[in-house]
Protein backbone atom coordinates (compact mmCIF):
# COMPACT_ATOMS: atom_id res chain seq x y z
CA UNK A 1 0.00 0.00 0.00
CA UNK A 2 1.21 3.62 -1.05
CA UNK A 3 1.18 6.30 2.27
CA UNK A 4 0.63 9.60 0.99
CA UNK A 5 1.47 12.22 2.99
CA UNK A 6 -0.09 16.13 2.34
CA UNK A 7 1.71 19.25 3.62
CA UNK A 8 1.83 22.43 3.08
CA UNK A 9 0.75 25.82 4.65
CA UNK A 10 -2.14 26.39 6.55
CA UNK A 11 -4.93 27.63 3.52
CA UNK A 12 -2.40 25.84 0.88
CA UNK A 13 -5.79 23.72 -0.30
CA UNK A 14 -4.31 19.94 0.84
CA UNK A 15 -7.74 19.03 1.50
CA UNK A 16 -8.63 20.07 -2.21
CA UNK A 17 -5.07 18.29 -3.71
CA UNK A 18 -5.73 14.97 -1.23
CA UNK A 19 -9.47 14.86 -2.74
CA UNK A 20 -8.58 14.68 -6.23
CA UNK A 21 -6.45 11.52 -5.92
CA UNK A 22 -9.73 9.23 -5.72
CA UNK A 23 -8.01 7.36 -3.16
CA UNK A 24 -9.68 6.59 0.40
CA UNK A 25 -8.27 10.58 2.44
CA UNK A 26 -7.71 10.64 6.14
CA UNK A 27 -8.58 14.23 7.17
CA UNK A 28 -7.85 14.61 10.43
CA UNK A 29 -9.68 18.38 10.68
CA UNK A 30 -12.72 16.36 9.98
CA UNK A 31 -11.75 14.00 12.81
CA UNK A 32 -11.24 16.87 15.11
CA UNK A 33 -14.91 18.37 14.46
CA UNK A 34 -16.25 14.48 15.26
CA UNK A 35 -14.70 14.41 18.22
CA UNK A 36 -15.70 17.60 19.43
CA UNK A 37 -19.43 16.56 18.76
CA UNK A 38 -19.09 12.78 19.64
CA UNK A 39 -16.21 11.66 22.07
CA UNK A 40 -17.14 12.19 25.46
CA UNK A 41 -14.13 11.24 27.34
CA UNK A 42 -12.64 13.91 25.21
CA UNK A 43 -14.78 16.44 26.51
CA UNK A 44 -14.02 14.88 29.94
CA UNK A 45 -10.30 15.35 29.86
CA UNK A 46 -10.37 18.96 27.73
CA UNK A 47 -12.75 20.05 30.76
CA UNK A 48 -10.25 19.15 33.60
CA UNK A 49 -7.43 20.52 31.79
CA UNK A 50 -9.38 24.13 30.51
CA UNK A 51 -12.34 23.98 32.94
CA UNK A 52 -12.75 27.93 32.57
CA UNK A 53 -13.45 27.28 28.72
CA UNK A 54 -14.42 23.90 28.16
CA UNK A 55 -17.85 23.44 29.32
CA UNK A 56 -20.26 21.42 27.66
CA UNK A 57 -20.93 18.66 25.72
CA UNK A 58 -21.03 18.51 22.30
CA UNK A 59 -17.90 20.81 22.80
CA UNK A 60 -18.20 24.33 20.92
CA UNK A 61 -15.61 24.86 18.63
CA UNK A 62 -15.78 29.12 19.46
CA UNK A 63 -14.59 27.87 23.34
CA UNK A 64 -11.71 26.11 21.40
CA UNK A 65 -10.94 29.12 19.30
CA UNK A 66 -11.29 31.91 22.28
CA UNK A 67 -9.15 29.31 24.95
CA UNK A 68 -6.40 29.69 23.18
CA UNK A 69 -6.87 32.69 22.27
CA UNK A 70 -6.46 34.18 25.99
CA UNK A 71 -3.69 31.27 26.95
CA UNK A 72 -1.28 30.15 23.98
CA UNK A 73 -0.49 27.45 26.39
CA UNK A 74 -4.10 26.01 25.96
CA UNK A 75 -3.38 25.15 22.53
CA UNK A 76 -0.70 22.64 23.84
CA UNK A 77 -2.56 20.90 26.15
CA UNK A 78 -5.80 20.39 23.20
CA UNK A 79 -3.34 18.92 21.03
CA UNK A 80 -1.97 16.87 24.09
CA UNK A 81 -5.57 15.25 24.54
CA UNK A 82 -6.77 15.64 20.96
CA UNK A 83 -4.00 13.89 18.77
CA UNK A 84 -3.27 10.70 19.80
CA UNK A 85 -7.04 10.03 19.55
CA UNK A 86 -6.50 11.51 16.08
CA UNK A 87 -3.74 9.05 15.91
CA UNK A 88 -5.53 6.36 17.20
CA UNK A 89 -7.90 7.13 14.37
CA UNK A 90 -5.66 6.94 11.75
CA UNK A 91 -4.35 3.65 12.57
CA UNK A 92 -7.49 2.47 12.37
CA UNK A 93 -8.46 3.92 8.48
CA UNK A 94 -4.82 2.56 7.46
CA UNK A 95 -5.76 -1.09 9.33
CA UNK A 96 -9.27 -0.64 6.73
CA UNK A 97 -7.66 0.32 3.97
CA UNK A 98 -4.96 -1.84 4.08
CA UNK A 99 -5.92 -3.99 1.33
CA UNK A 100 -6.05 -0.63 -1.05
CA UNK A 101 -3.28 0.19 -3.37
CA UNK A 102 -3.27 4.05 -2.29
CA UNK A 103 -4.55 6.12 1.13
CA UNK A 104 -4.10 9.86 1.49
CA UNK A 105 -3.18 11.07 5.03
CA UNK A 106 -3.98 14.78 5.35
CA UNK A 107 -2.93 15.30 8.55
CA UNK A 108 -1.94 19.31 9.25
CA UNK A 109 0.71 18.28 11.66
CA UNK A 110 2.03 14.99 10.14
CA UNK A 111 5.51 15.64 10.25
CA UNK A 112 5.76 17.87 13.63
CA UNK A 113 3.85 15.45 15.57
CA UNK A 114 6.42 12.79 14.10
CA UNK A 115 3.41 10.76 12.79
CA UNK A 116 5.19 9.98 9.17
CA UNK A 117 6.58 6.98 8.97
CA UNK A 118 9.31 5.40 7.01
CA UNK A 119 7.89 4.57 3.54
CA UNK A 120 5.45 7.49 3.42
CA UNK A 121 5.34 9.52 0.57
CA UNK A 122 5.03 13.04 0.85
CA UNK A 123 3.66 15.71 -1.28
CA UNK A 124 3.76 19.48 -0.48
CA UNK A 125 1.36 21.61 -2.23
CA UNK A 126 2.70 24.66 -3.14
CA UNK A 127 0.72 28.20 -3.59
CA UNK A 128 1.12 31.48 -3.62
CA UNK A 129 0.82 33.78 -0.25
CA UNK A 130 -1.62 36.47 -1.93
CA UNK A 131 -4.07 33.05 -3.19
CA UNK A 132 -3.50 31.65 0.65
CA UNK A 133 -4.12 34.87 2.59
CA UNK A 134 -7.64 35.00 -0.32
CA UNK A 135 -8.36 31.08 0.40
CA UNK A 136 -7.94 31.62 4.28
CA UNK A 137 -10.38 35.19 4.61
CA UNK A 138 -13.08 33.31 2.76
CA UNK A 139 -13.27 30.81 5.60
CA UNK A 140 -16.34 30.85 8.21
CA UNK A 141 -13.97 30.75 11.04
CA UNK A 142 -11.09 32.43 10.30
CA UNK A 143 -8.98 34.78 12.85
CA UNK A 144 -5.10 35.77 12.02
CA UNK A 145 -4.49 35.55 15.73
CA UNK A 146 -5.35 32.00 15.84
CA UNK A 147 -3.47 31.09 12.57
CA UNK A 148 -0.74 32.65 13.54
CA UNK A 149 -0.25 30.61 16.99
CA UNK A 150 -1.28 26.86 14.89
CA UNK A 151 1.82 28.64 12.21
CA UNK A 152 4.10 29.12 15.33
CA UNK A 153 3.49 24.89 15.68
CA UNK A 154 4.80 24.22 12.40
CA UNK A 155 8.26 23.47 10.43
CA UNK A 156 8.99 25.99 8.18
CA UNK A 157 7.43 25.64 4.73
CA UNK A 158 11.21 25.43 3.34
CA UNK A 159 11.87 22.65 5.62
CA UNK A 160 8.63 20.90 4.59
CA UNK A 161 9.56 21.75 1.19
CA UNK A 162 12.77 20.29 1.80
CA UNK A 163 11.29 16.77 2.92
CA UNK A 164 9.14 16.33 0.71
CA UNK A 165 9.63 13.79 -2.23
CA UNK A 166 7.15 15.70 -4.59
CA UNK A 167 5.29 19.63 -5.07
CA UNK A 168 2.50 20.04 -6.74
CA UNK A 169 1.59 23.24 -7.56
CA UNK A 170 -2.32 25.18 -6.59
CA UNK A 171 -3.12 27.72 -8.52
CA UNK A 172 -6.65 27.30 -6.99
CA UNK A 173 -8.30 26.72 -10.56
CA UNK A 174 -9.57 23.11 -9.83
CA UNK A 175 -9.16 22.33 -13.70
CA UNK A 176 -5.36 22.08 -13.39
CA UNK A 177 -5.24 21.03 -9.65
CA UNK A 178 -6.78 17.84 -11.21
CA UNK A 179 -4.27 17.50 -13.77
CA UNK A 180 -1.65 18.17 -11.63
CA UNK A 181 -2.50 15.65 -9.43
CA UNK A 182 -3.40 12.90 -12.45
CA UNK A 183 -0.27 13.21 -13.82
CA UNK A 184 1.25 12.81 -10.00
CA UNK A 185 -0.73 9.65 -9.22
CA UNK A 186 0.85 8.21 -12.39
CA UNK A 187 4.45 9.08 -11.68
CA UNK A 188 3.97 7.76 -7.77
CA UNK A 189 3.01 4.82 -8.95
CA UNK A 190 5.41 4.47 -11.86
CA UNK A 191 8.08 5.03 -9.19
CA UNK A 192 6.58 2.47 -6.99
CA UNK A 193 6.34 -0.43 -9.57
CA UNK A 194 10.02 0.48 -10.64
CA UNK A 195 10.92 -0.03 -6.72
CA UNK A 196 8.85 -2.95 -6.09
Amino acid sequence: MIKIGIIGDIGSGKSFVAKQFGCPVFNADKEVKKIYKKDKKCFTKLNKAIPKHILSFPIDKKEITKSILLNHKNLKKIIKIVHPIVRTKMNKFIYKNKNKKMIILDVPLLLENKIKKKGYILVYVDAKKKKIDENLKKRPNYNPRIFNRLKRLQLSLETKRKKSNYIIKNNFKSFSVKKNVKILKRNILKNERSCS
